[in-house]
């Protein structure tokens, strides 16, 4: 009988080091998940309810139902015309963006003579502050004294004053904006790195050159790591403020006035938290759907060489 009890007792004592084995792994996320909770998910849910307010930073908060909604699509020309500028910078930015980030990356998968130093150097500009690129950005496109027009002049090109012309501020928001490539790059680079060098020397063996096998071996391979960054730089696209906000201020005549920097005035410039809440989550729908339409449509286009091996 005292066997059986003591037997009992190291069975009990046993399943409750077990579970306390098992909040071990829980206890190490523990500060993300209250960091999520408490500054992403809640911030989050709370601006979706007071989208349904009218909610001054100082005054009465009165509930208005989906009037904001409605005030933003039928009554407010600065909704559309965000928009507009926004999608057009992204229909820039997006494609140039992969493309260059790519060529960079290819470049540094040759492994030549001082390749360390080459990816420190292509790096570098993503670490760098955006107050601070815009600051250097403000310099190089200055129209009396800026880099970039001494460097045309020197060539007989008499060019624009960037900021301040409304056809050129947002091609040269698109340039600055592409300065910063270092992650998107590595990640590119990684993609690379990994797909098996016999697929090139078989297609060398078989008389492919360099441009073949960029197309029928390199793309294909690559077109899961191209998702994520086609992903990444849509949200990205969408979601740019601060160069517009620190070179030319949404000018000239709101040629730059990009739709993060509408929902940064209505906060905080006009204080309708409500109504920029009603923005916010406005651009939160578009993206999702272009991240939702983008991921249909990669079936058509990714390949991925386990399901092939699946099948």
């Amino acid at each position: 009988m005292q066997q059986s009890e003591l037997t009992t007792q190291v069975q009990t004592n046993t399943k409750r080091k077990i579970n306390w084995g098992d909040l071990v792994p829980y206890l190490f996320i523990a500060p993300w998940i209250i960091g999520f909770l408490a500054f992403t998910l809640g911030p989050l849910l709370f601006s979706l309810v007071i989208s349904f307010f009218d909610w001054p930073i100082v005054g009465e908060i009165t509930f208005i139902g989906i009037q904001n909604y409605k005030t933003m699509f039928t009554d407010d020309p600065l909704f559309w015309k965000s928009l507009g500028v926004t999608i057009k910078f992204a229909a820039l930015f997006v494609p140039f963006n992969l493309i260059i980030a790519l060529f960079l990356a290819i470049l540094l998968k040759q492994q030549v003579k001082g390749y360390s130093f080459f990816r420190t150097f292509f790096y570098l500009p993503s670490v760098i502050s955006g107050v601070a690129l815009a600051m250097i950005w403000a310099w190089v496109y200055n129209g009396e004294y800026g880099i970039l027009n001494y460097m045309l002049s020197l060539v007989g090109i008499d060019g624009p004053d960037w900021l301040n012309n409304p056809k050129s501020a947002l091609v040269a928001m698109v340039i600055a904006s592409l300065w910063g490539q270092g992650t998107l790059m590595l990640i590119f680079l990684a993609g690379l790195k990994n797909i098996p060098q016999t697929f090139y020397e078989a297609a060398s063996i078989d008389g492919a050159g360099k441009i073949y096998q960029f197309f029928k071996i390199t793309l294909p391979l690559l077109t899961p790591t191209i998702l994520f960054n086609l992903i990444t730089t849509i949200i990205a696209a969408f979601q740019q403020l601060t160069l517009a906000l620190v070179l030319t201020g949404g000018g000239p005549i709101k040629s730059t006035y990009f739709y993060a920097m509408y929902v940064y005035e209505n906060a905080f410039k006009y204080f309708k938290m409500g109504y920029s809440s009603a923005n916010a989550w406005f651009m939160f729908l578009i993206i999702l759907g272009l991240t939702m339409l983008v991921f249909k449509s990669s079936s058509a286009w990714v390949y991925y060489e386990s399901e092939v091996k699946s099948k």
